[in-house]
């Protein structure tokens, strides 16, 4: 059964436990604000139903490190090159693009590429930081083989987001953030968690046929008999090369720049099938709108257009015509006064990690 939690509660209790698990504090809040960014967006594949498999467990593995290094190997006026040593991800990113954003506030641009990362989280927190400073914001990441290249069946590439916010004259900035494939592997988590199928076309088999049942994508993934489909979907019909196309830009963006790790080295998973460090590659870039025209005069350029897009003529049938980071604004504003929905799978992870962290102080709604 969902139970809502109360967002202070929420991040308190985050907060002390990546604290519990050797992480300093400033950099807790860093991870925590990070984590529930998603959620308060309705983003729930990357919010706390990742918390203990994605950030708790690869900590307790030994194959992410919960004390952030973080060190500018290479550094010019408008660019940097990070190692990022294997530290916390959102640590990382959260530096990095104020890295970035510090350049282009007096060069008018910046760019900063990340090696050696871990899981940053929703890409979209980090170019959203870029919009409430007057700046474009980008980033990318790569990630773990997922994605087949058009006419394979092996899964190559990450999930390989291609993110961009930038401010509006509107209560919200305009943000995108989504993977280049139809689907990520956090909803495919999601739907397991809630007993639901994938949806047919999202996932290619070794045999070259769709896949829906979660578990067995999941299972599948792992073991590179399964993959998924590039934005446009599976073969050229649909144009699935577009999304291909883009991941491979992010990847080269994620590596090249920076003389990371790629592809299939992003496996973590070791020759003899032991876990490993998947030193994960970034990149993050802010373009200050002062450069150009002036920020007040791009942000009502850029409103200007959202709004004449939402007043197309609609669809039949269609209630309302939205733009980039619009539904995910009117979610916090329900959210904002419910909560966060936590499912029964979740909430038996919570608990878990406080019994394990040892904040026996802490009694969620669930357990009334």
């Amino acid at each position: 059964m969902t139970s809502f939690v109360e967002w202070n509660f929420l991040a308190d209790f985050v907060e002390k436990a990546f604290a519990a698990y050797g992480i300093p504090q400033e950099d807790a809040k860093i991870c925590t604000d990070v984590l529930l960014q998603s959620d308060k967006k309705g983003i729930e594949s990357h919010g706390v139903n990742r918390f203990k498999p994605i950030y708790i467990d690869r900590i307790k593995d030994g194959i992410q490190n919960p004390i952030t290094k973080f060190e500018i190997v290479r550094e010019t006026p408008t660019t940097a090159v990070v190692d990022g040593h294997d530290g916390m991800g959102q640590v990382i990113g959260h530096q990095s693009m104020q890295l970035a954003i510090d350049k282009a506030k007096e060069y008018g641009m910046g760019m900063v590429a990340v090696r050696n990362s871990t899981h940053y989280g929703i890409a979209g927190y980090y170019t959203d930081m870029a919009a409430e400073s007057g700046c474009i914001g980008m980033t990318g990441t790569n990630a773990r083989p997922s994605i087949a290249p058009t006419f394979s069946v092996e899964n190559k590439l990450g999930t390989n987001p291609l993110t961009v916010s930038f401010p509006t004259d509107e209560e919200f900035p305009f943000s995108l953030d989504c993977a280049t494939s139809i689907i990520q592997r956090g909803k495919i988590e999601l739907y397991e968690r809630q007993g639901k199928d994938t949806p047919a076309g999202a996932v290619i088999g070794r045999d070259g046929s769709a896949m829906t049942d979660s578990p067995e994508i999941l299972r599948a993934l792992q073991t590179g008999e399964a993959a998924l489909a590039p934005l446009g979907g599976i073969g050229e019909k649909l144009s699935g090369y577009k999304g291909y196309g883009y991941a491979t830009i992010v990847e080269v963006l994620s590596a090249a720049l920076q003389q990371g790790n790629f592809l299939s080295m992003l496996s973590g998973i070791g020759e003899e099938g032991e876990k490993t460090k998947f030193h994960l590659g970034h990149f993050f870039i802010a373009i200050d709108t002062e450069a150009f025209m002036g920020l007040d005069s791009f942000k009502k350029t850029a409103g200007d257009i959202l709004r004449e897009l939402r007043a197309a003529e609609k669809a039949p049938d269609a209630q309302r015509i939205y733009t980039p980071g619009e539904k995910e604004y009117l979610v916090w504003k329900e959210r904002e006064k419910t909560g966060l929905p936590v499912n029964e799978p979740v909430q038996k992870e919570l608990i878990a990690i406080r019994d394990d962290a040892g904040l026996t102080d802490y009694k969620f709604p669930f357990e009334e």
